[in-house]
């Protein structure tokens, strides 16, 4: 039996067209979070969006800024609305959880897509995160408030969410060679959302270097 949380990628292509209208194309409390990841890396970098939808509006928002963005999405009708409104950005039809594309980033975003991803699934995304952020690298994902699992609904089909509680979360980032920046519950500012921005360190040092 197929679960709650794998039918996402199925119920998104199905209502990709009624996903578009309802997501719409005005970035409106999401600005504010956008530029302070943006601040955390230079102009004109490389941003990879996890789940990027139609790249509407916080796409067009990076690309506007003159950011380069790759965006991986499991919908082929979501990409194909990428592609025919930004046709010089990257679009991939990948699975996020089995990512690999062998090169890094500045700027890792997975905003409203991440907490799709069952527990097991999210503590498997970071190792995937880590290898695809270049030194100093910033990362912005929403999760939910607490440990659990939640069902709502979209066009009449369940919408699963899960989160990890906060210190997993911190620790997960620790171990992969993240800090956190900023950490906000349920955001008043920007429809409720639970914000992670972190960033990775400029470098790294081997276990092998570190004195005994």
């Amino acid at each position: 039996m197929i679960s709650d949380a794998d039918k996402i990628i199925l119920l998104y292509e199905r209502h990709a067209a009624a996903y578009a209208r309802d997501r719409g194309t005005k970035l409106l409390d999401e600005k504010a979070w956008l530029d302070r990841f943006l601040a955390l890396f230079g102009r004109q970098a490389q941003i990879l969006d996890l789940g990027c939808g139609t790249a509407e509006p916080m796409g067009r928002y990076l690309i506007e800024n003159d950011y380069q963005v790759t965006g991986v999405d499991s919908s082929a009708t979501l990409l194909k609305m990428c592609s025919g409104k930004f046709p010089n950005q990257n679009w991939i039809l990948a699975d996020m959880r089995r990512l690999s594309l062998e090169r890094t980033f500045n700027g890792i975003l997975a905003w409203d897509s991440f907490f799709h991803l069952c527990p097991d699934d999210q503590r498997r995304m970071f190792p995937i995160f880590k290898s695809h952020a270049a030194p100093a690298a910033a990362l912005m994902f929403t999760s939910g408030p607490s440990y659990g699992e939640a069902i709502g609904s979209y066009c009449g089909e369940p919408l699963y969410h899960a989160s990890l509680d906060a210190e997993e979360y911190r620790c997960l980032l620790k171990e992969n060679g993240f800090s956190v920046v900023s950490h906000v519950v349920e955001d008043p500012t920007c429809y409720g959302h639970t914000i992670w921005l972190a960033q990775r360190a400029n470098f790294e040092i081997a276990a092998h270097e570190l004195p005994s």
